[in-house]
């Protein structure tokens, strides 16, 4: 079998310690030797163990942030429903592999200010997805098939939080999490009640490209 390049070894050796043992106790060493290679191999790739992080979370996790700019770059691809859907699904898994992960930076402040910092300098942080679907939101927006009036980034918080609340808090229950489908197709049609342009009552379909219309003689925007 042909050896993988010595960066791919470096970000899947990551990616399980981190995984097994927490991001607080993996280190440079235990990474470069269970890639094979050299600790000055591994700063060849990567300059420090926070790169290395953001850097598995970009390479080894669900894509979230791809899936969100070509939405928002073409947001009348399908219904607002099946998109937000989707995002759900993704945003769910993300947070669901990332937790594990990314847990032991809350119990050491300076570990998670560092991390922060790096995060910050090479343009990545929790806040960026929640921007990103905002930015979808406001696309559909101008495309009409969202309520003008819609919160975006309320409406986008909302959606990422229960995402994230999936993974960390429905353990402790005892169902413990709901299937991913049947979470994100309820998630995405719950929220879509409150921010779609469409007629909720029956007379259309949530997150379908149709638009209300105001009834005859009213001369106001739709609603």
């Amino acid at each position: 079998m042909e050896r993988k390049p010595a960066r791919t070894r470096i970000l899947d050796a990551a990616h399980e310690l981190m995984l097994t043992v927490g991001l607080a106790r993996t280190t440079t060493k235990e990474i470069a030797k269970a890639a094979d290679c050299s600790e000055a191999a591994l700063y060849k790739y990567f300059a420090s163990k926070e790169e290395l992080f953001i850097r598995v979370l970009a390479e080894r996790l669900p894509q979230l942030a791809p899936l969100l700019h070509s939405l928002a770059a073409e947001p009348g691809r399908h219904t607002v429903e099946e998109n937000l859907t989707e995002i759900a699904r993704q945003a769910a898994l993300f947070y669901e592999q990332s937790f594990p992960i990314a847990a032991s930076l809350y119990a050491e402040t300076q570990l998670k200010r560092r991390h922060d910092e790096a995060m910050r300098s090479m343009g990545f942080g929790p806040h960026r997805p929640i921007e990103g679907l905002d930015a979808y939101l406001r696309a559909e927006q101008t495309a009409g098939r969202v309520h003008p009036d819609a919160d975006t980034f309320a409406a986008a918080s909302l959606l990422l939080g229960a995402c994230s609340q999936r993974a960390f808090a429905y353990d402790a229950t005892a169902t413990g999490r709901p299937p991913l489908d049947d979470f994100a197709r309820g998630l995405a049609r719950t929220l879509l009640g409150g921010i779609s342009r469409t007629d909720l009552s029956g007379t259309g379909t949530p997150g379908t490209d149709t638009p209300v219309t105001a009834p005859a003689g009213d001369t106001s925007r739709p609603r």
